[in-house]
């Protein structure tokens, strides 16, 4: 019998600990067969070599927004750079404007208020887009701003949501900005979004991400709700699988307004799921339902975030959670009563609370040995949050990706007593939790080489360490985006390590980022990218020959 393929000539940081280094590595029918000596006498189809480039586990992005990738890559990109004041949003939307006809939508997204001296307005708006329907997301995606026709669309007869606000100027008068859940009064005038144009964005988001070495992600919320595109949003997914457009591997979180009370046999508690009973695991290696993802409250830069205490220098604004937590609470136990894991979006301290409080109270009332639930973000941790975190098994998903890009407006808006709690990482290795690596794109750049960097670097765009004790070396940055991933997931059997067994997805690098000055990290380029043992990506200048 010959295997596939021998990959040769490489320095394979394996993420293994018991074999931390691999020389060769074995392939056959999508998985690792053996390394090294396990490979000595065994004849292969093909002996490529790989001029002493640094192979890794591929790169899984366990917190991305795939669709909203794709789909904001034909928006206007208003991320600073290039965006550096208002009055640069207002140029780019009205040249936008003038290359569409009237009433069409105009639509960019990734303006950062901390960054360009404030919101855009409805009335700048409206001087450069008159003719248009104006939407602009803010780069956390928990905010928007709308011109007057797309204000007064979206206005019309319509109550504001809870867990949502709409912005006033002095005068009482909306302003343009609409938050949180008051987004969903914009959504609907588009929702749901074409089943064509959802499928094109996963092609070009999976596109992207293979060049970036990524072979996995998570999907953070498909279907209903103001994080979903449509409502069958999950069979855009595996039209873009059939038709050869997904090259990663993905797994589905399932927005909690898409699930509904399950009709079960007398006596069982309530719970929530999809019809058919179908829950976390449905799936293969490729396509899978990952978690039940639930909002508990906002964002950090856009001060949205239910704290414990009000934000620096904003007296009287503490945040707010996104629904009542009674109703938070009862989504919660329905949703682990469904036999779900269940992934709740918290940033804010107080809402790291509430949340902990009914996961701890799901597993009491119905144990699981290991439903390995979620906290979304876990962004402001407080020491004795993260000892429960412990406790209870909770996998905290921090971004650290965060401190590189829109970090200032983080160390902002918590000032500097808080600023130790932000985006922990080291905390959370020290007490034992396995930490995935994720960038929740396109809320910042996500390339995994740059998540991994700030991971280590924990520095801000501005140069300012921001809690500098919570910085990770570069393996253990390197674990997180590959086997801690994995583990968040249930997949940790089956990749997350260059180990017999695993699935064959690596990622090629020019140089070993355990070994080089942390610094270049994020210049690291990669050569190419596996997915099932094929080569899924190579770049342009890069041709990996037999040996």
């Amino acid at each position: 019998m010959r295997i596939d393929a021998v990959l040769t000539d490489l320095v394979g940081v394996s993420v293994d600990p018991r074999r931390p280094v691999v020389r060769r590595i074995g392939v056959h029918q999508g998985r690792i067969v053996g390394v090294d000596e396990e490979l000595d006498g065994v004849r292969a189809r093909r002996v490529i070599g790989l001029d002493g480039a640094c192979v890794v586990p591929g790169f899984n992005d366990a917190h991305n927004h795939m669709v909203l990738f794709g789909m904001s890559r034909t928006e206007i990109d208003l991320a600073s750079p290039p965006m550096r004041t208002v009055e640069d949003v207002y140029a780019a939307v009205a040249e936008r404007a003038r290359t569409q006809p009237p009433g069409t939508w105009i639509i960019g997204s990734g303006y950062d208020q901390n960054k360009i001296g404030g919101h855009p307005h409805r009335d700048g708006l409206d001087a450069v887009a008159p003719d248009h329907p104006v939407w602009l997301r803010h780069t956390s995606a928990h905010m928007s701003v709308a011109n007057s026709r797309a204000l007064s669309a979206a206005l019309d007869g319509a109550a504001v949501p809870e867990g949502g606000k709409v912005a006033t100027d002095p005068d009482g008068r909306p302003n343009g900005l609409l938050e949180e859940q008051a987004q969903m009064l914009l959504r609907r005038l588009r929702y749901p979004f074409p089943e064509e144009q959802i499928v094109q964005a996963i092609g070009a988001a999976s596109a992207q991400y293979l060049s970036e070495g990524i072979t996995t992600c998570t999907e953070a919320g498909i279907g209903r709700g103001w994080i979903g595109h449509s409502p069958v949003e999950g069979a855009a997914y595996q039209v873009a699988r059939e038709r050869g457009l997904l090259g990663v591997r993905v797994r589905l979180m399932v927005a909690s307004d898409s699930a509904r009370e399950l009709d079960r046999e007398p006596g069982l508690p309530p719970a929530n799921g999809l019809d058919l009973g179908f829950r976390t695991g449905f799936g293969d290696a490729w396509l899978r339902l990952g978690a039940m993802k639930i909002f508990a409250d906002g964002s950090l830069i856009g001060r949205t975030a239910a704290m414990c205490c009000d934000f620096e220098g904003e007296a009287g604004n503490s945040g707010y959670l996104q629904m009542d937590a009674g109703v938070l609470r009862e989504r919660i136990l329905r949703a682990h009563a469904g036999g779900w894991q269940v992934a709740t979006h918290a940033i804010g301290d107080r809402a790291i609370d509430v949340v902990l409080d009914a996961y701890a109270e799901a597993q009491a009332a119905q144990p699981r040995p290991d439903a390995r639930h979620r906290i979304e973000h876990c962004a402001v941790t407080r020491p004795d949050q993260v000892e429960r975190l412990a406790e209870l098994g909770v996998v905290p998903v921090p971004q650290a990706t965060f401190v590189g890009q829109i970090g200032d407006g983080m160390r902002a808006a918590l000032g500097p007593a808080r600023e130790p709690w932000c985006y922990r990482q080291r905390s959370f290795l020290d007490a034992g939790l396995v930490v995935p690596g994720s960038s929740d794109r396109p809320v910042v750049r996500g390339n995994p080489l740059l998540g991994i960097h700030d991971m280590v670097d924990r520095r801000t765009q501005s140069g300012a360490p921001l809690a500098p004790d919570e910085a990770v070396s570069p393996l253990e940055a390197l674990a997180s985006y590959t086997a801690g991933s994995a583990h968040a997931g249930f997949d940790e059997r089956d990749m997350g390590t260059i180990t017999p067994g695993r699935l064959a997805d690596l990622a090629v690098l020019d140089d070993d980022l355990t070994s080089v000055d942390p610094g270049r990290i994020k210049d690291l380029r990669v050569l190419a990218t596996i997915v099932n043992g094929d080569f899924a990506y190579q770049a342009p200048d890069v041709a990996f020959d037999d040996a």
